[in-house]
């Protein structure tokens, strides 16, 4: 019964999708009664749907003395326990399938342990399609653009799922994939691309590759729309890709254990990031107590599907720190909105006591004039103080400028980072190309410290 509700489901969407070229005012602007209504009847199939079908979930929901009849307002959900990364490695690596009925599998990069692996049956894939469909929509994006997706393909979820929901909406699809960003640039520029997704890091790197080759990437490029997500980011960085292309840049959220990508997107509007609330249901609680926190109140964000058919994830702990935000978008679309997201639990940071996020640093220096486009933190002790230091490039103009320039710069930079954390910060300026760059998701901070001492 409930496999055949989740079915149905996902082929009413698709009718949806054909007959409103993925503006779907039927589902996206459904009133709050009607929302909260369909969210209630897809969460208790949901729940019914992984107790029978699920062994890691009957066995959990025993536990916690829940039945199939135990949910049936959405208040109810906060009776299901929490599901977190941990499950999906204790039980790697299909611990968590409900369904035998799967086409794909992907998996996380498993770089601190077994890889998050997360199946897909027919209906999931055609679910998080029509998601990313909508998502590149809002953002402007039809079947008359080209769009190049320069994420991993393969077992990583970016690629694919760009990929798929690109072709749903009839937009050309550029799958150039990672990697040789001379090419990428060449690519770009002669096939007349519209629109790319990437990591913000590696926009950044994108636009000084082209400067390198002598393309002006706001002049002699026609991107309109760029993407980006998969790695925690800040609204200074969004405006340094923005200047250095000259167009709207979107950011995108999601994550393998839900879909992928897909999960939420910024509109037009950039007021905030919606989360198809007809997929998910978002939840936000305090980190250390697990209570529900109220709306515009910052905490962890808990996700629960809603149509996964293969491998459905009740309350899953993202470990990504937002808000949901009150009130409605002007674009008319009325799912739930999130924040940007400012950083993850297990990224903060304690120097000196201080408790912070990489993502406070990058929004105070990347601001500043004469600032370049990379930077680290580095962390380390200086007799039994922490010491921190931030490795920062600057633009040619200021060493153009000479010392005196750099001085300034570098008197800026500690000030700022003195203003928003507290902390005393040593502040090394370096040349732009001094600092590795990257394919994949930037790593921000270097803890040297020994933690033993």
């Amino acid at each position: 019964m409930q496999r055949k509700e989740i079915a149905y489901q996902c082929g009413e969407l698709r009718k949806t999708t054909i007959r409103n070229k993925f503006w779907q005012p039927k589902i996206e602007k459904l009133s709050p009664a009607q929302l909260r209504q369909l969210q209630e009847r897809r969460l208790r199939s949901t729940f019914v749907y992984a107790y029978k079908n699920s062994r890691f979930y009957r066995k959990l929901f025993k536990e916690e003395k829940l039945d199939s009849g135990s949910i049936r307002t959405a208040k109810d959900i906060e009776k299901i326990p929490f599901t977190s990364k941990t499950h999906f490695r204790d039980n790697y690596p299909l611990g968590l399938l409900a369904s035998n009925s799967i086409i794909r599998i992907h998996a996380s990069s498993g770089t601190t342990g077994d890889p998050t692996i997360v199946a897909y049956s027919r209906n999931d894939i055609e679910s998080w399609s029509d998601c990313i469909a909508r998502c590149l929509t809002m953002s402007g994006i039809t079947r008359q653009d080209r769009f190049q997706i320069i994420l991993g393909y393969g077992l990583f979820t970016g690629g694919l799922g760009f990929h798929y929901g690109a072709e749903k909406i009839g937009t050309t699809v550029v799958p150039s994939g990672t990697g040789n960003t001379k090419r990428q640039v060449k690519l770009m520029r002669d096939l007349h691309v519209t629109a790319f997704t990437s990591i913000p890091s590696y926009s950044l790197y994108l636009a000084e590759t082209a400067e390198g080759l002598g393309i002006e990437p706001s002049v002699d490029l026609e991107i309109k729309s760029i993407s980006c997500g998969a790695e925690v980011w800040s609204q200074s960085i969004r405006k340094r890709i923005e200047n250095k292309f000259g167009c709207q840049v979107f950011n995108s959220y999601g994550l393998s254990e839900m879909f992928g990508p897909g999960v939420a997107f910024e509109c037009i509007k950039q007021d905030g990031m919606h989360v198809w609330s007809d997929h998910f249901i978002a939840e936000v609680i305090d980190p250390k107590t697990g209570e529900t926190v109220d709306v515009e109140e910052e905490g962890e964000l808990v996700l629960t599907t809603l149509t996964k058919e293969a491998m459905p994830v009740l309350r899953y702990r993202t470990g990504d720190l937002t808000k949901l935000l009150d009130g409605s978008c002007d674009c008319g679309r009325t799912h739930q909105r999130i924040s940007w997201i400012t950083g993850r639990c297990d990224d903060m940071i304690k120097v000196r006591g201080v408790n912070l996020f990489p993502t406070q640093i990058e929004s105070a220096i990347m601001g500043l004039e004469g600032v370049g486009s990379n930077y680290q933190i580095v962390l380390s002790k200086k007799g039994v103080l922490d010491e921190i230091t931030v490795d920062l490039e600057a633009e040619e103009r200021v060493w153009n400028k000479g010392d005196r320039a750099v001085k300034d710069l570098t008197e800026k930079i500690r000030s700022e980072v003195l203003s928003v954390t507290g902390l005393k910060a040593a502040v090394n300026l370096l040349p732009e190309g001094f600092l590795p760059r990257t394919e994949g998701k930037v790593k921000r901070v270097r803890d040297s410290r020994n933690l033993d001492v």
